[in-house]
């Protein structure tokens, strides 16, 4: 058994979404003789161990810029190489380890089990901890520190474009007129009071907040999207991209991406794509795929993933 958290064996604790649908789609590209993966988003490690169970001889290397995370996925792994950075420094990671490119890479986006049920971590809106969010504990500023430095109309922005919140100007000037908001509970109760129940709407009332709090916080739409580029000139011909996407604003970056990797650069009218203008990848999933209802039910945090998949094409060189 691995590590502990919180007195439980992490492989109790931590479920990992949609883990056979990726066991089946980076198997093909993992089962080449002296394989490479990289997991761009550790975490505790679920996906990987799953895949080292499949291909035992498989060569991982596992980013993550939570060193906590970082500390748990290396020992219930007992193999590999881990690096404590964000992910679109993924060219430089394996530049480091000597090669440049690998036959299967997998993206899980946003929180990671260690995260959520830990309270000191400031991430859930159900108990209550410092207001802290940041995914790495290296960074200075907090979502505390956030929330005192923008102005009201900003966050309103925020709370809207990352969160989806209807009532997001209401819950700016509350959180504003309240001053310094310490906690997660604080916030919670400035959230609750500013919008009266009738027009709070489905699921808990400080859930868009707290997402849209934690997006801008840890800079997770920028950092994907520079990301993604290096993910795919990162794969060999044949390799395999996997993303597990939970925000609508992650999967409209990956579509969009994919669809771009998936398409011919050549101009419009021309009888024929030269070689050296077609597509450099092909899609392997159609749209973006979701957890199954029994997945669901045994793991709701299942219930909001979008799941895409591409493969590099043997075509040109590998730049």
């Amino acid at each position: 058994m691995g590590k502990q958290m919180n007195d439980k064996p992490v492989e109790l604790i931590h479920q990992p979404v949609m883990l056979e649908r990726v066991r089946e789609l980076l198997g093909p590209a993992l089962s080449r003789p002296q394989a490479t993966y990289l997991d761009c988003t550790l975490g505790l490690g679920g996906h990987a161990a799953a895949l080292l169970e499949d291909h035992p001889g498989l060569r991982v290397i596992g980013i993550d810029r939570d060193r906590a995370a970082l500390e748990l996925a290396a020992a219930r792994l007992g193999t590999g190489e881990f690096r404590n950075t964000t992910y679109d420094h993924l060219d430089e990671v394996l530049e480091s380890a000597g090669i440049t490119h690998v036959d299967g890479i997998l993206m899980d986006l946003g929180l990671s089990s260690l995260q959520i049920d830990d309270p000191g971590r400031g991430f859930s809106y159900l108990a209550d901890g410092p207001l802290d969010m940041r995914m790495s504990r290296d960074e200075p500023l907090t979502a505390a520190d956030l929330l005192g430095e923008v102005s009201a109309p900003t966050l309103a922005k925020m709370l809207r474009s990352l969160g989806g919140e209807v009532n997001a100007a209401r819950i700016a000037q509350a959180i504003k007129a309240a001053g310094p908001v310490a906690t997660t509970g604080e916030l919670v109760s400035v959230i609750d009071g500013a919008v009266p129940p009738h027009l709070r709407g489905n699921g808990h009332g400080a859930k868009r907040t707290f997402q849209a709090l934690r997006i801008q916080l840890n800079r997770e739409l920028l950092l994907l999207e520079q990301a993604l580029p290096k993910a795919l000139s990162a794969l060999v011909p044949g390799g395999r991209l996997v993303v597990l996407a939970f925000h609508s604003g992650e999967d409209r970056l990956v579509k969009a991406a994919f669809a771009k990797a998936a398409s011919d650069r050549a101009p419009a009218g021309l009888p024929q794509v030269p070689p050296e203008l077609e597509a450099t990848h092909e899609l392997l999933t159609r749209g973006a795929e979701k957890a199954g209802a029994k997945e669901i039910k045994a793991n709701p945090r299942a219930a909001s993933v979008r799941l895409r998949a591409i493969q590099r094409r043997a075509v040109g060189k590998v730049a």
